[in-house]
């Protein structure tokens, strides 16, 4: 049996969440466009971190920066907050590091709750990931078949043409066949240089444009992705992709028992489970951080799988001087 997920007020807890992403987006902002990823990505950690000793939950991260010898702040088995429901943490404070030192679009400060136990641990490796937007059969597309399978029964499910269809893929050599394959068979191609939380997302979002995800990420990541995916609808698979016997055998002491197993969403992230975002820099989905003088504003999302409700936050900060 699972925690009840929450103690405080569902609001209440949104607000809170929304938040934590705030706090991670606003120290990042500053280093928006600067060059410098990881000045970016120590200081949104830190934010995110601080912004939690307030929230009102019992929380363990299953999903962070790393192990406790590699970071100093969100590793790993981390307990945060102040007391409350015994809760699975699944953080990325800037989803695309680089893109914000570029002053790309779509890094966002992410954060994802569900009751103990109910978010998969996912090791530190690649994931072969596929994900559709919501109100298609089940089973529509699927790892075990190829991608030009995946696309005719897409569009087929979706009666359009496969030269209709837009799919989102990370732009890197290892994904040179699936690029391939994918033109070859008719299909529009938009590519991503980081940031797949957000390209996953993207085939929820019907304003996005892409109809199909495709292609190999961080396993961590993918975990934050499904765990989206289960508030805002759609379908996503990942099957965990290890480069050597010690992978596995990591991954055996994290309780991953089948190395070829495909996950479904709710094998990543299952029970109730609630994710905020507040954008970086402006994106398909939310606009980055606007700083003026001494004010900053920022906008934020933050849903639930239980209702599926969306709710957009525009906030208007006042910032400390120096």
């Amino acid at each position: 049996m699972t925690s009840p997920l929450y103690i405080t007020s569902d609001r209440n807890l949104a607000l809170e969440l929304i938040r934590v992403t705030e706090a991670a987006a606003l120290a990042a902002a500053y280093w928006i466009g600067r060059g410098e990823k990881n000045a970016a990505d120590g200081a949104a950690v830190e934010a995110m971190r601080k912004a939690f000793d307030t929230v009102a939950i019992n929380g363990t991260v299953v999903i962070g920066e790393g192990e406790m010898d590699e970071a100093p702040m969100l590793y790993i088995g981390e307990k945060v907050g102040c007391g409350g429901a015994a809760m699975d943490i699944a953080v990325d404070p800037l989803e695309g590091t680089s893109i914000a030192a570029k002053g790309a679009p779509n890094a966002l400060a992410v954060v994802a709750l569900a009751g103990r136990g109910c978010l998969l641990h996912a090791p530190d490796v690649y994931m072969d990931k596929i994900a559709v937007g919501p109100g298609l059969p089940e089973g529509v597309v699927g790892l075990d078949r190829s991608v030009r399978e995946n696309l005719e029964s897409l569009a087929a499910s979706k009666r359009c043409a496969v030269d209709e269809l837009m799919v989102c893929v990370l732009e890197r050599e290892r994904h040179a066949e699936i690029i391939e394959a994918c033109r070859s068979a008719g299909a529009r191609i938009t590519l991503i240089g980081e940031g797949d939380v957000a390209g996953v997302i993207a085939v929820a979002q019907p304003e996005s444009g892409i109809d199909l995800y495709l292609g190999s990420g961080g396993a961590p990541e993918g975990v934050l992705a499904a765990a989206a995916m289960r508030c805002f609808g759609g379908q996503m698979q990942g099957r965990l992709l290890f480069e050597d016997q010690a992978q596995i055998a990591r991954a055996a002491s994290m309780g991953i028992t089948d190395p070829q197993r495909i996950y479904t969403i709710s094998d990543m992230a299952k029970g109730d489970v609630m994710f905020a975002a507040t954008g970086i820099t402006s994106g398909q989905m939310l606009r980055g951080v606007h700083l003026a003088g001494q004010r900053a504003v920022t906008h934020s999302i933050v849903t639930r799988s239980k209702s599926g409700t969306a709710r957009y936050v525009e906030a208007h900060h006042r910032r400390k001087p120096g």
